[in-house]
């Protein structure tokens, strides 16, 4: 089977019922952290470091409040590591007990979390992590032997092993991505630098802000000193089975993907929950934009309106599927916010990808809509992927 058989009602309904038969206890761990709106930020650094989650539950009195994730506390530059967890808390909507795993696959990807809470009334009773959602590909015979280029993400962001880390940190912060590909002059993947080196190699106790955990690094630090050197990396067309076993064997959220030893791409928990949550049962197209700020949602009707424009016409030529966009902001040495906006469209068994940053966000997403409808007229004028090659 390949992701193009996923068009097919008769196979996607069979394939619905094999995934949403494994039980949900499957994918959840009863041993997690949790810290209290209370607790300081330098607090909950340590407890990040010390148990490699990124997203930790915020529980108040018993009662789960939400989630307080790596990602948001390095957008707060000023903010001291004093101050309380309460200021810097997300609204993350927790998954119920028993709930289908499409169903959890797609609250993940709408929330773009690494940790999902898990609650039985108010109480957190466990949390999923994506590596245990991906790994249940390995047990549905349909998805084993999907290859990798179906499903991975491409182009790739790299950094280069000569750059500094807080470049990579810059990155990882503007485009919402937390592990990227680290390459030499050649195009060859020497490691990988992730959230995981950033926590542990930018924390230092003298640091009284988040802006000083990364002044600390910038002109000493270079990628190759923190990176992984043991970076593992796919075959673009190895079986998306064989690259699970080893994500998840490893604890790997990200591998690179290589064709003769050059980087053509990533595979992520994200590409694959993707694969996972587009047999989700559904009535029309999936639409998820995810990252609005309460100030940017007066945006949100102009977005989908153009999105909406952008689906009729594309639907002339192939049938969409699902799309989902994230949002991004950022201060570029100023007090205007910038804006980065990334999507992935799922269309004709291939995944779109695209990109987009500018200062205005109803136009910046305007720009990126209509760079996805572009590549999708490309792709019905040319060919030249990676399937008409394996072909």
């Amino acid at each position: 089977m390949g992701v193009k058989d996923l068009e097919n009602l008769k196979k996607l309904s069979m394939l619905r019922s094999q995934i949403d038969g494994i039980p949900m206890d499957r994918v959840v761990t009863s041993n997690f952290p949790t810290v209290t709106s209370e607790d300081r930020i330098k607090d909950v650094l340590l407890v990040m470091k010390k148990t490699t989650y990124q997203d930790v539950p915020v529980v108040d009195n018993g009662e789960y409040v939400g989630m307080i994730g790596y990602t948001t506390i390095l957008r707060k530059k000023s903010v001291t590591l004093d101050a309380k967890v309460k200021g810097m808390i997300k609204s993350v909507p927790a998954i119920a007990e028993g709930s289908d795993i499409t169903v959890v696959a797609e609250t993940i990807i709408r929330n773009n979390c690494r940790e999902l809470p898990v609650l039985s009334g108010k109480k957190v009773v466990g949390v999923i992590e994506r590596n245990a959602v991906t790994d249940i590909v390995r047990d549905i015979p349909a998805l084993r032997e999907i290859k990798v280029w179906e499903v991975m993400t491409n182009p790739v962001i790299s950094v280069k092993v000569n750059d500094l880390m807080d470049e990579a940190l810059d990155i990882m912060i503007k485009e919402d991505i937390r592990t990227l590909p680290v390459i030499n002059d050649a195009n060859n993947v020497v490691g990988v630098v992730g959230m995981r080196e950033i926590i542990d190699n930018n924390w230092k106790k003298e640091n009284k802000t988040i802006g000083d955990m990364e002044k600390s690094s910038r002109s000493q630090i270079t990628i190759e000193s923190v990176a992984t050197t043991s970076a593992k990396t796919v075959n673009w067309d190895d079986t998306i089975a064989d690259a699970v076993a080893m994500m998840v064997e490893n604890k790997f959220s990200t591998l690179p993907v290589v064709e003769d030893k050059q980087l053509v791409g990533v595979l992520t928990d994200y590409d694959i929950l993707e694969l996972i949550s587009a047999c989700r049962e559904r009535d029309m197209m999936f639409i998820q934009i995810s990252g609005l700020e309460e100030d940017d949602k007066d945006c949100r009707e102009s977005i989908y309106a153009d999105v909406e424009n952008m689906v009729t016409k594309i639907s002339k030529i192939y049938k969409p599927e699902s799309l989902t966009m994230h949002v991004s902001r950022y201060n570029d040495n100023g007090g205007n916010f910038k804006y980065s906006i990334s999507a992935r469209l799922f269309i004709n068994g291939t995944v779109v990808a695209a990109k987009e940053v500018g200062w205005e966000l109803t136009k910046t997403a305007s720009d990126l809509i209509n760079k996805l409808e572009d590549a999708v007229v490309n792709m019905k004028d040319s060919k030249v992927t990676f399937r008409k090659r394996k072909k």
